[in-house]
């Protein structure tokens, strides 16, 4: 979705917008500024959800990282301490 999704939510923004304030036309039951209106909220919505899609997928994933602090003993019974760092 991304970026793609970003594009064709700003055209339907573009084009909600010139349908409701641009284009004075009526036909028998159906508003062209209404029509303007939802193109803007689904656009409006498209938006916001591509940009969390957009968002989410830039992250980077190596980032993730586990510590681990142990007590070992050896073969002699010599003890020692261990830091980790997993990736």
């Amino acid at each position: 979705m991304g970026l793609t999704g970003m594009g064709f939510s700003i055209v339907a923004i573009a084009a909600g917008a010139v349908m409701y304030w641009a284009v004075t036309a009526q036909g028998h039951g159906f508003r062209l500024s209404t029509v303007g209106i939802i193109l803007m909220i689904v656009g409006a919505i498209g938006l916001v959800i591509s940009t969390i899609v957009f968002g989410t997928s830039r992250r980077s994933t190596g980032s993730r990282r586990h510590t681990y602090d142990r007590q070992v003993t050896d073969a002699q019974g010599r003890s020692a301490a261990v830091h980790e760092e997993v990736h």
